[in-house]
């Protein structure tokens, strides 16, 4: 039988560990790696909502993309949000497994879908981290179309509710784009000559910068742009172990709301 261990293993021969960002805390972190697995869920996060779902749904692991555990973590008393859910997961024999700024950063991972869902194609890295690795991407898209053809073009295929943006009055063909908060690398992709940056987060400052830089900027939200990774997820475990029960959240989606 397939255990925690395992895919661990697996997904780590994907999106390496020493790939991850200093600050991150990876790999299994709820759970022994000789936990069984027979059933997967797969989400962004690991929400009371996401765990009360594995539960009902009789799963060992759940599969994300953000961490459950900080290192900053001091107790599981559940007096903290943060240890409510450690200990929901302890006490429902449900394992953790979390890649985060490693699978941003891996070869298929979070950026490179990101840039695939928005139908460009992938010319470099927008942020090196070393090694010829680095986060985010610097692409191309087929057809050079105006920033409000792009902007609808980008709400669909993120599935998103709405989009924050600024518009430079320039038509979309060099992107680059960052799952996630990326806001600290819009100098970055101007200065990378791309007329258009996709990411999340974004502060009136860095709106501000990318007016003065004239870049089109747009804050697709955190959730919209990382969730392109969990059917990911899903499906290398589904080819890597066709033995698991997999799914994904059916309970978790965009917590930012437009009105």
């Amino acid at each position: 039988m397939t255990d925690a261990g395992e895919i661990r293993d697996y997904l780590f021969s994907l999106a390496p560990r020493a790939l991850k960002m200093d600050f991150d805390n990876v790999g299994l972190l709820v759970g022994g790696p000789d936990t069984p697995v027979t059933r997967a869920l797969f989400a962004l996060d690991i929400t009371g909502e996401v765990i009360d779902e594995a539960a009902a749904l009789g799963a060992q692991l759940i599969v994300s993309h953000h961490p459950v555990v900080w290192d900053a973590m001091k107790d599981v008393t559940g007096e903290t949000v943060q240890s409510a859910k450690v200990l929901k997961l302890i006490r429902n024999g449900i394992a953790a497994i979390c890649m985060h700024t490693n699978l941003d950063i891996a070869d298929g991972g979070v950026n490179d879908l990101l840039m695939a869902a928005l139908s460009g194609k992938v010319t470099g890295i927008l942020e090196p981290t070393g090694e010829g690795a680095g986060c985010g991407r610097v692409g191309e898209i087929p057809a050079q179309m105006p920033l409000r053809d792009f902007l609808a073009v980008c709400k669909a295929a993120l599935h998103g509710n709405g989009l924050r943006y600024y518009d430079a009055h320039r038509d979309v063909k060099k992107l680059a784009v960052m799952g996630g908060a990326g806001g600290d690398c819009v100098a970055l992709a101007s200065s990378l000559g791309c007329d258009t940056y996709v990411t999340a987060d974004i502060k009136y400052d860095q709106f501000l910068t990318a007016r003065e830089l004239g870049l089109n900027l747009i804050d697709a939200d955190h959730f919209a742009t990382e969730n392109v990774v969990v059917p990911q997820l899903m499906a290398w475990i589904n080819e890597k172990f066709p033995e698991i029960e997999t799914s994904i959240s059916a309970v978790h989606d965009q917590t930012a709301k437009f009105f």
